[in-house]
């Protein structure tokens, strides 16, 4: 197929220079963390480095049909020294695709002749919203029962069969690939210098070879007990970025056949993979929090009326690790709008925590580092223009780790059963109720000893200066959907207020008590299992204030930053190093 470049040359030279694209580098060549490794360690990183690689290459597949050929398309075209070639793979590398929202909301399309499409590489171009559900319907109403279950499920990829639909499991239709990333799986485990971080590698490349969603989870509940080891290897499988799956719930005679035939849906998991070293200072930090756990539980809103993984009545079955990054791929690696800071996996529609797994943390230190002269000058350029002078004192970028912490820690508390139930709006209700149990649990933190006062007020105040945003994101934005939904609720309860020349003032007391209320609500959602319930929820809370507008504006004049990208020295002289060794 013949392509077309969506950006112009001028566009692509202005989207790829420093000012506008944000560079956050990973571990280098020469650095103490992989220096101070064993040798067995290092030639391990290697290969769950081209592994990871691999996954990438599934996982551009899963957000669209077009990523690789037109990927090929540009590697061809840069061999004849095509500059626009050049300078799409860069945008391309950073948001590991041909589609993503910038930080300003734009979507970036880096083909001209193509559209974005709904059901991205999970679901046939052609395949309308219209169309899926009735394909749905007659199928339920024919019989066929566990296809359906199969088209619906995380791990499918689902394709045309005459009139009807077929879900393939993502291991069977990618299998080649797959049986690749076990062999240098196994080749780690061979080599890697801890007993229980082989064992994983083994449980994981079993996964990797039988499309048993079982294995699956035996895999995920090893890998959440993993505490003590050297390296850091994630295979992460989350579905926010589906928009498809889960519009059958606007379907009213189809969501009442799901129903009546206790047919789950669940929407389809994007790939990422996680390669890195743990840092052992930084882990002892992250730690602290765990003994708090079964406190926070006790504390969530209506915690007698469910069933939440952590409870003061047993085991903590959580694990957390900060990690110094090696290679980010995949999902968990694309930079579109923003990049993540933590993960805590497995969520709640994985079937390792209905068999006693846990969970995991794991914090990603490069990505929260931004030490720069250049990046405190722009923090102060923000602080001057949107942050009254009397709060000044209170901004701490550090306490963003902080928050973080809470919030990771916040996606093992309340509800786990039942939230697929309210469809595309499942992943922004989470995230928010995450951010609420941050926010919510800093008075019973403080007055446990985990946090110092000051702490507590920094962390809020730095809270509310982040959660602002250059522009009103799209509904399928979750992670910004929720900012937007609380700067709403804040400002309407009175714990923020932004005057009409745009500064903004917090009432430090009042916003722990706002988060709490806002929590409760969230809460309630998530038991209530409702579609229409947590619909209204979030739309009467999605609103975008004049007051929101006048700050968006403000930052779009401090910083011109519309995307970024990671870079990865270590892995890319892992990988050389790799191709010199004879199997």
């Amino acid at each position: 197929m013949k392509y077309d470049y969506g950006l112009t040359l001028e566009e692509l030279e202005k989207r790829t220079s420093k000012e506008y694209l944000l560079e956050k580098p990973l571990l280098d060549e020469d650095s103490k963390e992989y220096n101070e490794l064993k040798d067995g360690d290092k030639l391990a990183l290697a290969y769950l480095t081209k592994a990871a690689r691999i996954i990438e290459k599934i996982n551009m597949q899963l957000d669209s049909h077009h990523n690789l050929p037109f990927k090929k398309f540009l590697e061809e075209e840069i061999k004849k020294k095509n500059r626009k070639a050049e300078l799409t793979k860069i945008l391309f590398d950073a948001q590991k695709g041909i589609f993503a929202l910038d930080c300003e909301t734009n979507l970036v399309k880096l083909a001209k002749n193509l559209e974005k499409r709904q059901g991205r590489g999970f679901y046939p171009d052609d395949l309308s919203k219209e169309e899926f559900h009735q394909i749905l319907i007659k199928m339920i109403k024919d019989g066929k029962i566990p296809i359906v279950r199969k088209i619906l499920n995380q791990r499918t990829v689902v394709e045309r069969r005459g009139k009807e639909l077929v879900g393939i499991d993502y291991v069977d239709k990618f299998q080649s690939d797959f049986k690749e990333i076990v062999k240098l799986l196994l080749k780690a485990s061979c080599v890697s210098t801890n007993i229980q971080f082989n064992e994983y590698l083994r449980l994981q490349s079993q996964a990797f070879l039988v499309a048993d969603e079982m294995l699956d989870a035996y895999a995920d509940k090893k890998w959440a007990t993993l505490q003590n080891t050297p390296l850091e290897f994630t295979v992460t499988r989350e579905n926010y970025s589906d928009e498809f799956t889960e519009t059958v719930f606007e379907n009213e005679e189809l969501s009442k056949l799901l129903k009546e035939n206790n047919i789950n849906v669940i929407s389809k998991d994007y790939l990422g993979a996680r390669v890195g070293i743990v840092n052992k200072e930084g882990t002892e930090y992250i730690l602290k929090v765990k003994e708090y756990l079964p406190l926070m539980a006790e504390n969530m809103p209506y915690c007698d009326k469910y069933e939440q993984t952590i409870s003061k009545d047993s085991d903590t079955l959580q694990t957390m690790v900060d990690a110094d990054l090696v290679e980010l791929a995949g999902d968990v690696g694309s930079f579109r709008a923003g990049i993540t800071l933590a993960e805590n996996l497995p969520n709640n529609d994985k079937l390792s925590l209905t068999i006693g797994g846990g969970r995991r943390n794991v914090y990603h230190r490069q990505i929260r580092f931004n030490t720069s002269e250049d990046a405190k000058q722009k923090i102060q350029e923000r602080l001057d223009n949107i942050l009254d002078k009397r709060f000044h004192k209170y901004y701490d970028d550090k306490m963003d780790h902080l928050f973080t912490i809470g919030h990771e820690n916040g996606h093992s508390l309340g509800p786990k059963e039942g939230l697929e139930a309210l469809g595309k709006y499942k992943s922004i209700i989470e995230e928010n109720k995450a951010d609420m149990v941050s926010l919510s649990m800093l008075d019973v933190l403080t007055e446990a000893g985990l946090y110092t006062q000051e702490e507590k007020e920094k962390i809020i105040v730095t809270y509310a200066v982040d959660n602002m945003l250059k522009s009103k994101p799209e509904i399928t934005q979750a992670h910004r959907v929720r900012s937007v939904m609380q700067n709403y609720y804040f400002i309407k309860d009175g714990a923020i207020k932004i005057s009409p020349d745009g500064f903004l003032t917090v009432d430090i007391e009042k916003m722990t008590k706002t988060a709490r209320k806002m929590l409760a609500e969230i809460i309630e959602v998530q038991m209530s299992k409702d579609f229409p319930k947590g619909e209204k929820y979030v739309l009467d809370n999605f609103i975008w204030t004049d007051e929101m507008e006048i700050i968006s504006q403000k930052l779009k004049k401090i910083s011109k930053r519309l995307n970024g990208k990671t870079t990865h020295k270590l892995a890319d002289k892992l990988l050389e190093d790799l191709k010199k060794i004879k199997d």
